[in-house]
């Protein structure tokens, strides 16, 4: 349950100065407005969740902005949630115009400008808030959560990710053990349930990202070791993330994989043809990325319909031996 805003007293106030320096150490640039410094009160709690910055954090201001001087004077590039555990406020972030009450979540995305607005005549408001790096979040979601996004009070993922940020528990401050390493995914977990879009479509950074993982692919596919996790651990990404990218363009990475390599066995073959080579099929599958023939011919003729040998009806060439052999499904053996 959320705590009384009382419980501040138990925390030493902080002047305008320190309470800024704090919040801008925990999370980027975050300006108290609509009161006189010398009037400002603050709290600030901080925490450490499974290795991620938390804080409880509140205030007397009847503003808090985050501008976009801010923002490109510290370049900051995470994601912050933000509970509302006592008193009322409103936000206005990626054109959106929030209003939120006790228990409700809130996803900022500090690369934009917000405002945050205490609710007129209230004395102080008080926020739990967990920073959550864009680049681990994303990868391990497989999207990427849009700021400005909120959910009401009461929701099953907001209760529980409420309580761990509240109640990590002993061990929840330490970022090193194995344990914590896979409570931090639990946390990422319960953002994207709270977050994630209802039917999500390729963004323009993952359209971006897909090109680069493309590359990737186009440089790898000839090693016989070449995988969907020697691609994603190239492009910086998880696993999922690089399914995610594939599924959403109705294909998938081994599928995209094997069309590289039958692909490039094709314009061998079209040259091995043209120029009346003796080169056994067997080297043109290895030099494409395949371990045997067998398996390279039953994936050629999946995809082209026709064995790698056939030849186009009628084709002759001055050069052709008539006694040339083809491999057959024993010579990888």
């Amino acid at each position: 349950m959320p705590r009384n805003a009382g419980e501040n007293v138990a925390l030493p106030t902080l002047d305008y100065k320190t309470w800024k320096e704090l919040v801008r150490a925990m999370g980027g640039r975050f300006n108290p407005e609509g009161i006189d410094p010398k009037a400002f009160i603050g709290w600030l709690r901080p925490m450490s969740v499974f290795g991620l910055t938390a804080a409880e954090v509140s205030s007397n201001a009847q503003r808090v902005e985050r501008t976009q001087r801010d923002v490109r004077l510290d370049g900051a590039d995470h994601y912050i949630a933000i509970f509302q555990v006592a008193g009322q406020s409103a936000m206005t972030h990626n054109e959106q115009v929030l209003r939120c009450d006790v228990g409700d979540v809130v996803l900022v995305d500090v690369a934009r400008p917000a405002t945050f607005f205490a609710s007129v005549g209230a004395e102080l408001w008080k926020s739990v808030a967990i920073v959550l790096p864009r680049r681990s979040l994303v990868s391990h979601l497989g999207f990427e959560p849009r700021g400005g996004l909120y959910r009401r009070g009461g929701t099953a993922a907001g209760r529980l990710l409420l309580d761990l940020i509240r109640n990590p528990g002993e061990d929840g401050g330490s970022a090193h053990s194995c344990a914590n390493s896979h409570m931090r995914l639990a946390v990422y977990d319960l953002v994207g349930a709270l977050f994630a879009p209802v039917d999500p479509a390729p963004s323009r950074h993952a359209d971006k990202l897909f090109m680069r993982v493309r590359s990737i692919i186009k440089d790898g596919f000839a090693d016989p070791d070449f995988c969907p996790d020697e691609a994603a651990a190239r492009a910086g990404i998880s696993l999922r993330y690089l399914q995610k990218l594939f599924t959403q363009r109705g294909s998938t990475c081994s599928e995209f994989i094997y069309s590289f390599r039958l692909d490039q066995a094709a314009r061998l073959l079209h040259r091995r043809a043209e120029l009346a080579a003796n080169q056994h099929l067997s080297e043109i599958a290895y030099a494409c990325g395949f371990r045997g023939y067998a398996h390279f011919a039953r994936k050629f003729r999946h995809r082209f319909g026709h064995a790698p040998a056939a030849r186009p009806a009628g084709y002759v060439h001055a050069r052709q031996q008539p006694n040339e052999r083809v491999p057959s499904a024993h010579d990888d053996r």
